[in-house]
């Protein structure tokens, strides 16, 4: 037995033996917010237990709490989580956003300071890019930080921050040096969010939820050892975190960025109904097919940037490529998730919709988004066209 099928063996013992029935199938996933409550034990436990193992961040180093686990070692252990139905135990912007980031750029004290915690799950983390001012021209940012003594004190606004009322640190791009090209007076700073000097204001959107906040900073403090990357140095940092956020680790592996697969084959044959096991209406068996198709490629494609990698890490600008299929594949997923119902697909409330149905219509409004955040699809077009396909400006 070679040493990776004995790792798959004593991975499937371990994880029947340790994943309880609450952390399998739909629910919860721990997001490490000090402000949402556990609904379910079982899934605190499952938290604890793969933290302990160190599969919460499984390819992490362990003296960061990792696992140390080589890429294909990590691909086994998905596998075999999926083979049973199992949750991801943590997920959120400190595993796949900026804790791969320090692991890259950070400091030996940053990386000790804040990755063991990062791995524990404890706290919550949210993105403070874009300003009202300041969208897909990220670079125009005016928030400013100013050093004072063992502190930076920031003072501006940040705008669609995602979950910002109920994180507990943040990661931020701030203009530290308004007097030089906009590009080379940005720094890269973390802070925690519960201080008076910053308050949030959820934004309500079109599908009902409010995901995003503005998030307003008066005389707020970063300390001075949590500047990544040195001063004036942070558009370099957010470009490669962006990369993280494009395509990280587990959903390049995986093949799950950005859509959500699970259930429109037997949506379609509920409404639309079967003949000889296949989707009754033409036209919708060719629309889902396609959907398929297309989902498979891009999976296929993920995995084999990551299986090509050495070291296992999240490829640079070709990220943009999975960003831009993969949004577009995910607005298509809801569009089908939708018009597979007829009007039953398109209902805002009333009795006459069931709880599913309500919920794939808010799906189908917040879609939308989903070609703008995490940088444009346009944005992503052009980095493909200069970094990735050569092309001249």
């Amino acid at each position: 037995m070679s040493d990776l099928e004995q790792f798959r063996t004593d991975t499937r013992k371990w994880l029947a033996a340790n994943c309880p029935p609450g952390a399998r199938g739909p629910g919860q996933v721990a997001n490490g917010s000090s402000k949402i409550k556990i609904r379910d034990p079982d899934v605190t436990l499952w938290l604890d237990r793969m933290a302990e193992k160190g599969w919460t961040v499984p390819t992490w180093p362990r003296e960061y709490g990792g696992g140390g686990l080589s890429t294909a070692e990590y691909v086994v252990l998905l596998e075999e989580m999926r083979a049973i139905g199992a949750r991801p135990p943590l997920v959120n912007r400190g595993t796949s956003m900026v804790g791969p980031t320090l692991l890259e750029v950070g400091s030996e004290d940053q990386k000790k300071r804040h990755l063991p915690a990062i791995a524990r799950g404890e706290g919550e983390w949210c993105q403070g890019y874009s300003e009202p001012g300041a969208g897909s021209d990220l670079a125009s940012l005016r928030t400013s930080a100013v050093l004072d003594g063992d502190h930076f004190v920031i003072n501006g606004q940040k705008t669609w921050t995602s979950d910002a009322d109920t994180s507990d640190w943040m990661f931020m791009l701030v203009r530290s040096d308004p007097d030089v090209p906009k590009h080379e007076g940005i720094s890269f700073l973390l802070l925690t969010m519960d201080q008076p000097g910053i308050s949030t204001t959820p934004i309500e959107m079109i599908s009902g939820g409010s995901p995003f906040s503005e998030t307003f900073f008066d005389n707020a403090f970063a300390d001075k050892d949590d500047l990544i990357g040195g001063l004036n140095q942070g558009w370099s940092v957010g470009k490669r975190l962006l990369q993280h956020e494009r395509s990280g680790m587990e959903s390049l592996i995986s093949g799950s960025a950005g859509t959500r697969p699970v259930g429109l084959v037997d949506t379609a044959r509920g409404f639309l109904g079967e003949v000889d096991g296949r989707i009754a209406d033409d036209l919708a068996r060719d629309d889902v097919l396609q959907y398929e198709m297309h989902m498979r490629a891009l999976q296929l494609t993920q995995r084999r940037s990551v299986e090509e990698s050495s070291d296992g890490r999240t490829p640079g600008p070709a990220t943009s490529i999975f960003k831009t299929v993969g949004t577009d594949l995910e607005k298509r997923y809801a569009e089908l998730m939708t018009s597979l119902r007829g009007t039953q697909g398109y209902g805002w409330e009333g009795d006459s919709f069931s709880d599913e149905e309500l919920a794939a219509t808010r799906r189908f409004l917040q879609s939308r988004a989903a070609s703008i955040y995490s940088g444009s699809n346009e944005i992503q077009r052009n980095i493909i066209a200069k970094r990735v396909l050569g092309l001249p400006d």
